[in-house]
């Protein structure tokens, strides 16, 4: 089963599921996880394929949404869960396959599209890194082809006293086109649903707001000023506020 970080103890609410984004971790939303966890159980998930979770020979959105749901089936049903990029994806997935899971969702800057970009940048970044002649986060970033706050953040996810990365870098690599892409996913979400969007960020389109819609009819589409991609790093009091609020408005 996937690894967890847990925030908090149980309430008469739901938990609530943070699901993280490419390349990242359970710990890239520590600080907003605990900040919440004062009124509820916040739980910060690890995916296949990072951080502490199992590798797996494959990388796609409904595998994704099945470690979810056996994650959710072990802790309670239902969940509020959120999901950033591809964690939102995932997350949008598991919506549409198994509804009765989920009470309410929240998706951060990600819609249920195909991108026409990839990660191939990051992805040989990483790769271009001698890890055996490397003694310290300074040192990698000395051969990363690219630029310092990507670097920064990719740099969370190497395990330097093993001189590895804590990511299946080859199957992340073979699967790209499924990750940036939309499995053809039927069915409708009715549930109250939060899409966050990064004002600085191209990731949710006007064109792909009619498939918001037809999926998740009772969603909301909410920009986040002065925010890009990463809103939830770069505008964090402000997320959680977001969060909070349509929580409590939902309840």
């Amino acid at each position: 089963m996937l690894n967890t970080v847990i925030h908090g103890e149980p309430t008469a609410l739901p938990p609530l599921l943070i699901v993280h984004g490419l390349f990242g971790s359970a710990r890239n939303w520590g600080v907003i996880a605990k900040r919440l966890s004062d009124t509820r159980q916040v739980i910060a998930i690890d995916m296949r394929n990072h951080g502490d979770s199992p590798w797996m020979d494959s990388h796609t959105y409904p595998g994704m949404a099945e470690d979810l749901a056996e994650v959710i089936e072990e802790i309670a049903v239902p969940v509020d869960l959120m999901g950033h990029s591809m964690g939102g994806k995932a997350a949008m997935v598991l919506a549409l396959t198994h509804p009765d899971l989920i009470r309410r969702l929240i998706v951060a800057d990600i819609a249920p599209i195909a991108y026409d970009h990839t990660q191939d940048g990051p992805l040989n970044a990483m790769r271009g890194v001698d890890l055996s002649s490397i003694g310290s986060r300074k040192d990698a970033q000395a051969q990363m082809n690219i630029d310092a706050p990507t670097a920064t953040f990719l740099l969370q996810s190497l395990d330097l006293a093993q001189k590895r990365w804590v990511l299946n870098l080859d199957v992340l690599g073979r699967d790209m086109d499924k990750i940036v892409g939309w499995p053809d996913t039927p069915g409708t979400f009715t549930g109250p649903a939060l899409f966050l969007c990064g004002a600085n960020s191209a990731y949710v389109p006007a064109k792909a707001e009619p498939q918001i819609h037809a999926h998740f009819p009772n969603a909301t589409l909410q920009t986040i000023p002065d925010a890009g991609h990463w809103l939830h790093a770069e505008q964090p009091r402000a997320v959680e506020a977001a969060v909070r609020l349509f929580l409590e408005n939902a309840s």
